[in-house]
């Protein structure tokens, strides 16, 4: 027989029980998942009541640099006259959520969404080309002052990570080769889609996925936060080094302000 106290202690320097690729286990309810959908519904509806919302916290290129947070608000952010809009990406988020959460954890998920994320809007930065002060003024620069919105990028990027750990763990991932192409085709075919966020969020997830991968066959969970932070490093500086590589931009960017 134990005391309560000893018991208290040996609970504390007992070592917590994982998921399959080193996250904490929970009762399986995906609550970050459930989170993050009502976080992207709550700001949908305020972008219904206040129109300059959606202007304030979309992400641009031509704003990245003065406003950085931009490249992370833009993936709560929803076309406000589109249900469809919202209403695939917040299905998409509940179906590979569901799975993905309880298989990885759920601060590993929500860092591997967010991360993902920002690399679609990188994505965006660095195939927007190289725009002029008379470019931007005149509107000819589009993929720099366009604004761009969604959680599309997280979500392609949990694809990638759908399919990296399914692999890893024997399981079939055609079917999800034919969603991610299927989607990746229509992004080219719907007009105002944002393709090329598609493609960072999910390169980054494979990537993200890999590390975490990795560091399950090396048992090694501190590398899998490693990697992720690496990742987000990564991503910053390829994005400071498209800005300042740019001629003049610094000066451009902050002197610009988009209509």
């Amino acid at each position: 027989m134990q005391c309560v106290d000893c018991v208290r202690e040996a609970a504390r320097s007992s070592r917590q029980t994982q998921t399959v690729f080193g996250g904490r286990v929970t009762d399986g309810r995906p609550v970050v998942t459930f989170a993050l959908i009502a976080i992207c519904v709550a700001v949908f509806l305020v972008q219904w009541v206040s129109p300059s919302f959606t202007d304030d916290f979309a992400f641009r290129p031509v704003q990245g640099w003065v406003e950085p947070w931009r490249f992370i608000t833009a993936m709560f952010l929803h076309s406000p006259g589109s249900l469809m809009h919202i209403g695939f990406n917040m299905y998409a988020l509940y179906v590979l959520g569901s799975y993905l959460e309880p298989l990885m954890g759920r601060a590993r998920f929500l860092a591997l969404y967010l991360v993902s994320g920002i690399g679609g809007q990188v994505a965006l930065l660095l195939l927007a080309g190289s725009p002029t002060v008379a470019g931007l003024a005149a509107g000819q620069d589009r993929a720099w002052i366009t604004p761009v919105v969604g959680a599309s990028g997280a979500i392609f990027g949990l694809f990638g990570a759908l399919i990296v750990l399914n692999r890893h763990l024997n399981r079939s991932v055609a079917g999800i080769y034919g969603i991610v192409l299927i989607n990746a085709v229509l992004g080219f075919i719907i007009p105002n889609v944002a393709w090329q966020a598609h493609l960072g969020g999910f390169v980054v997830g494979l990537a993200g996925a890999g590390v975490i991968v990795l560091a399950r066959r090396r048992t090694l969970p501190a590398l899998a936060w490693s990697g992720l932070v690496g990742l987000l490093v990564l991503l910053v500086a390829v994005a400071v080094v498209k800005y300042l590589t740019v001629p003049d931009m610094i000066r451009e960017l902050t002197a610009f302000r988009a209509g």
